[in-house]
């Protein structure tokens, strides 16, 4: 849904303020975290600020928009965020899902999410109206179905790759990920294409570039301190002497 959203989103707003607006989508993701009383440590919230202003930045363009376009773009973000949240909860949470699990469960309601949207926005009548014309692999044009179906497996490729990274790293993290992606694409256009960038943009994808190292270098200190505080816990060593006792095991072995 956020997909379709972001997408119907863009016939109201320019492409520059949507991105500067889903580069928040961290910060959500952040907010969301606490709300559901995740640990999230105050250096990592900290690390997260540069790569947020840095997207702003570097996106920064063309941002003419509506009032319409301001509340398809704000539930867009909303949903980004709660997207990865939700999916790392069930991916870590008490359910414990695979990817390919999760992923057979949210198609099916995906599906039908783009079904109602799709009929309502119009564009079933569309296709209906463009089949035998353009659309239909026997009467029209055949590259429209390869590029469905190559479309297809690319975004069932992606969904679960993204899955993968939010069950080993974090939600938080992946939208980490995703906003170095949206740089790295800046980057990329102005090498292949010849886009023009101005200075704010050029400092923005740096600042975003620094930022996102920084925060990878924060995330690894933390993993590293983790079995750490596990292993200091108050009670523990008296917690696991009570463990070999009930076990059976005697904690002095008599001679």
């Amino acid at each position: 849904m956020n997909i379709a959203i972001g997408n119907v989103s863009l016939r109201h707003v320019s492409v520059n303020f949507n991105q500067v607006m889903r580069s928040l989508v961290p910060a959500v993701t952040i907010a969301m975290g606490l709300l559901m009383k995740k640990d999230i440590s105050t250096t990592r919230q900290l690390a997260v600020l540069p790569v947020v202003v840095g997207v702003a930045m570097a996106t920064f363009g063309d941002m003419s928009y509506t009032a319409l376009g301001l509340v398809y773009t704000v539930f867009c973000v909303l949903l980004a965020a709660a997207k990865v949240v939700a999916s790392g909860e069930m991916l870590t949470g008490e359910l414990k899902l695979h990817p390919v699990d999760l992923l057979g469960h949210m198609a099916p309601l995906a599906m039908v999410q783009c079904l109602v949207f799709s009929y309502f926005t119009g564009e079933v009548a569309d296709i209906c109206r463009r089949w035998s014309a353009e659309i239909s692999p026997f009467t029209g044009n055949p590259m429209v179905l390869t590029v469905v179906v190559v479309s297809g497996i690319f975004s069932f490729t992606l969904n679960i790759c993204s899955l993968m990274a939010n069950k080993l790293t974090s939600p938080l993290t992946l939208c980490i990920a995703s906003n170095v992606k949206q740089v790295l694409m800046i980057t990329f256009g102005t090498m292949i294409f010849g886009d023009q960038i101005t200075v704010l943009n050029g400092s923005g994808i740096l600042i975003v570039l620094a930022g996102s190292a920084r925060y990878s270098y924060v995330s690894i200190l933390e993993k590293k301190k983790r079995p750490k505080r596990q292993k200091s816990i108050p009670g523990s060593t008296e917690m696991s002497r009570r463990g070999d006792v009930e076990e059976g095991n005697p904690l002095i072995s008599k001679s």
